[in-house]
């Protein structure tokens, strides 16, 4: 009877602590680490990428934060002849709604800043010579799940949903500027962000 009487009043704190996670005031730290390399037919050597973009939010109202992330992302494209590195400034809206005592459905709208260098490398990816500074300014809608195990843990997977993006390269020199804009929807569930994050 004791240990019936502790489990209930355990699995009581954890239904608890999920329905509290997403109050106002509360506050969810978290972000996404990601580093990936690719080898393509015929190069030297791998392309190779890498991003670190922690983030943190504030719950304004119930189930609905706001914050931002800040971080960096590099990209180095042996295959191209290229590499880059820019500077990433993410500020978001997220809003959850529950499913159940652990889990939650969410979206969240992002506006994506990025600011760096475009540079040619030779074919080793050697020797970068800079081509120029590069902007990229776009917006995001990505839907997703968290499932909370803990009070303080949020485990989420999510996809990249409806995108536009803003890509401007300004020539080094003759500041001459070419600009690349880009729509779509990727809702490939075969590619979701894995993600955690910690609510207090």
């Amino acid at each position: 009877m004791k240990k019936l009487l502790l489990s209930l009043v355990a699995v009581a704190g954890l239904v608890y602590g999920a329905k509290a996670q997403t109050e106002k005031g509360n506050f969810m730290l978290g972000g996404n680490v990601g580093v990936n390399s690719t080898k393509v037919d015929g190069a030297p050597k791998a392309d190779f990428s890498f991003t670190v973009l922690p983030s943190v939010g504030y719950f304004v109202g119930n189930n609905f934060a706001i914050g931002t992330a800040v971080g960096y992302e590099y990209n180095k494209t042996v295959s191209k002849k290229t590499k880059d590195g820019a500077f990433k400034v993410a500020p978001f809206g997220r809003y959850y709604v529950g499913l159940s005592d652990q889990f939650k459905f969410f979206g969240q709208l992002s506006v994506p800043l990025a600011f760096g260098e475009l540079k040619a490398t030779d074919a080793n990816g050697d020797n970068a010579v800079k081509l120029g500074t590069t902007t990229k300014i776009g917006v995001e809608v990505a839907p997703g799940f968290a499932f909370f195990p803990t009070k303080k843990i949020g485990i989420e997977l999510s996809v990249k949903g409806l995108s536009y993006e803003n890509y401007t390269v300004k020539a080094e020199g003759t500041g001459a500027k070419v600009k690349t804009n880009s729509f779509g929807l990727n809702a490939d569930t075969f590619a979701p962000r894995l993600g955690v994050q910690f609510y207090f």
